[in-house]
């Protein structure tokens, strides 16, 4: 049976990567500041119109809190058989720097082995793995389990749409196990489950020192200067080797499975020669098992027709990474004192929470982990499934777990080192998302045997 499926799977590689194409050439980037509406709106059809092909029952377009669409779907299976949910998100994270991609970052492009395109990893390929996964099963006596299949259209903005829709609406996504498919292999090749998450808070920080701008030869020296104020406060927020320092959180806990070696770090982050990492303890530590803090932007004049003037206004995006054991509320609110407190000057601080997603921790000795144990040896040729952590942030696992205490959650997925998410010049495996296919189609047989046995 095993061999069939990779057949089976194999000879659905063109039909997967042409679909994805098809998904990556929508811009669905959901924040209407930089994109329009219409690419997540064109993204979300293609969903559903993809499970309403597949023989998915009650496809519908689900408009979550936040402004935008999930797409959800039903495919029953045998009266007994127990439930799967499967995850993916179709927004993406914008482009960047467009010019710095070799290819557009909206049109699926092949390049030594690899596709590029922005979301071919994270998570539009996600998706991709899900049908192709099911198309195999059906092509081998049909899927063998109840699957529900939810996608999100908002997950990169963290504004938490589909959480609260699934909290007002808890039967919809009730499940016995839940497949997240928006993490990542340790390696290429290396066959990976996520056992945890940080969680995270987004927070936009202003500062207001006078009236108006004022002319830096007239008044410097004496002028409070909002930015320079600012950096202060930015900077208070790191210790001198780079650890994150928020005013009661504990900056020196520790991550005790999977190893990441220094020098392995350094080149899936591509570190200039000569330039140290930041922060102490393993790297594992550094970005699974402690909080991290980001300066994701600034507002200040940028150089180029820069004025000779005392700013007095500024303001930044701020994000803090929160470890498992870490409540993202009381995160929150840590950090919004500390910036509180290390204004310069009596500066004015107004902060604004943008987003938040609490971390989250798997019980890998469940049932389900056994299955997909097994399931990732045989489609990886006898490779041992690996645990590891991941420094990103799913919020929607808690709710789940919040929501469905009894059901298990098992994160798998493309975005490995090189898939360079949330950069320029993404890119997918096809190799990972044949074996991860196939992962998924072995692991859901495995399972619906199990839960009968």
């Amino acid at each position: 049976m095993a061999q069939d499926l990779a057949a089976t799977v194999a000879a659905l590689q063109p039909r997967a990567l042409a679909e994805l194409a098809e998904l990556v050439a929508f811009p669905s980037v959901a924040d209407p500041a930089q994109f329009p509406r219409s690419g997540c709106e064109a993204a979300a059809e293609w969903v559903a119109a993809a499970l309403r092909a597949e023989g998915f029952a009650d496809v519908a377009l689900l408009d979550t809190p936040d402004g935008t669409q999930s797409v959800y779907g039903f495919l029953p299976g045998p009266a007994d058989a127990p439930t799967v949910l499967l995850y993916a998100h179709y927004d993406v994270q914008p482009p960047l720097d467009e010019d710095a991609w070799l290819s557009p970052p909206f049109e699926l492009t092949e390049r030594q082995g690899r596709w590029y395109g922005r979301g071919a990893a994270d998570c539009k390929g996600g998706l991709i793995m899900h049908l192709t996964a099911l198309r195999a099963l059906k092509e081998h006596g049909g899927v063998p389990v109840n699957v529900k299949v939810i996608v999100e259209g908002s997950e990169e903005q963290g504004t938490g749409g589909l959480e609260r829709y699934a909290e007002a609406h808890p039967e919809l996504l009730a499940a016995d196990a839940i497949v997240i498919g928006d993490a990542g292999n340790f390696r290429v090749g290396l066959p990976t489950v996520t056992a945890t998450l940080r969680g995270m808070t987004l927070l936009r920080v202003s500062v207001d020192t006078l009236e108006g701008n004022l002319h830096s030869g007239q008044f410097g020296g004496a002028a409070p200067d909002a930015l320079a104020a600012l950096i202060r406060m930015l900077d208070s927020l790191r210790a001198e080797d780079g650890s994150t320092t928020v005013d009661g959180l504990d900056p020196d806990t520790s991550w005790d499975g999977l190893q990441y070696p220094e020098e392995d770090f350094r080149k899936d982050a591509g570190v200039l020669d000569g330039v140290e990492l930041i922060g102490s303890g393993t790297v594992a530590d550094r970005i699974w098992a402690r909080p991290s803090v980001t300066v994701l932007g600034i507002d200040c004049p940028p150089v180029v027709g820069a004025t000779a003037s005392v700013q007095a206004s500024a303001r930044a995006l701020v994000s803090l990474r929160v470890p498992p054991g870490v409540d993202a509320a009381e995160a929150n609110r840590l950090l919004t004192a500390h910036l509180e407190a290390a204004a310069p000057w009596g500066a004015r601080v107004a902060v604004e929470q943008v987003g938040q997603g609490q971390p989250f921790r798997a019980d890998t000795g469940s049932p389900a982990y056994e299955a997909m144990r097994e399931a990732m040896r045989v489609a990886y040729d006898g490779q041992e499934m690996a645990t590891a952590g991941q420094g990103g942030s799913i919020p929607l696992c808690n709710t789940l777990a919040s929501l469905y205490p009894e059901a298990e959650i098992l994160l798998i997925g493309l975005s490995e080192p090189e898939a360079q998410i949330h950069a320029v010049n993404e890119s997918v495996s096809p190799e990972e998302l044949e074996k991860l296919a196939l992962t998924e189609a072995l692991f859901l047989g495995a399972y619906a045997t199990g839960k009968k046995n």
